[in-house]
């Protein structure tokens, strides 16, 4: 099913045993377009350190009570590798991070989430004890390639022949976690229409000048159907 990211901010974590907090961003893959993190707000719980959630771990969305199920305890993700608040997220950290959790890594492989096509639901229990994380650079660091859907909400849209809109949406198909079209309001915020373009079609993102550059003209962007916000799986 296709999923606004815009409309799943704020859903409740719900882990185990218990409340985790609310969804307060996405962290993806700009290479692939697959969403790797839900960063989740937990309020005064776990305070200072960013909560990053694997889709390996999600389940499902229950509409009606607006609950996003983590299948981890909360002792299990409390004693997860840390990530200081704002701190980037380096291979380093992800390798330590999937290793306490025992799941494959995405980076390794043909597959999208390494060698296969979609995250898989477990039940994890840590395997091993995580390698510590030193201070200093990571050789291979995946800072690079992991964005925030947050900070990239927003950016202009420049077609091969103008600026055309910015991104106000991101829609994923929540089996597989990749985000397959960008939302963008064209013209005036207020008398623009919102279109949805695939993630095929971008040729790649400035982070320096905050904009998407896509391979469309503005006349076949203005040929791109409208967007519906109420025909999509999450509850407006």
């Amino acid at each position: 099913m296709i999923r606004s990211l815009k409309q799943l901010y704020g859903i409740q974590l719900g882990a185990t045993d218990g409340q985790l907090g609310a969804v307060k961003d996405f962290y993806f893959d700009d290479r692939r377009w697959a969403v790797r993190y839900v960063v989740a707000d937990t309020g005064s719980w776990l305070s200072g350190r960013q909560v990053l959630l694997s889709p390996h771990a999600l389940g499902n969305i229950y509409q009606p009570g607006k609950l996003l199920l983590v299948n981890l305890t909360r002792q299990q993700i409390q004693e997860s590798p840390g990530l200081q608040t704002h701190q980037p997220v380096s291979r380093q950290f992800e390798e330590s991070y999937y290793q306490y959790y025992g799941w494959p890594n995405y980076w390794v492989g043909d597959g999208l989430w390494g060698t296969t096509g979609f995250p898989t639901v477990v039940n994890p229990f840590p395997r091993k004890e995580p390698a510590a994380i030193e201070g200093g650079p990571h050789p291979h660091s995946a800072a690079a390639h992991l964005r925030s859907t947050q900070a990239v909400a927003g950016y202009q849209i420049r077609s091969t022949d103008g600026v055309t809109g910015h991104v106000t949406d991101f829609l994923m198909d929540d089996k597989s976690w990749t985000i397959q079209q960008l939302v963008i309001q064209t013209g005036h915020r207020l008398t623009g229409r919102e279109i949805q373009i695939p993630t095929t079609m971008v040729e790649r993102i400035s982070y320096e000048d905050s904009t998407v550059f896509v391979n469309l003209t503005e006349a076949e962007l203005s040929g791109l159907p409208n967007y519906h916000r109420e025909a999509l799986g999450a509850a407006a």
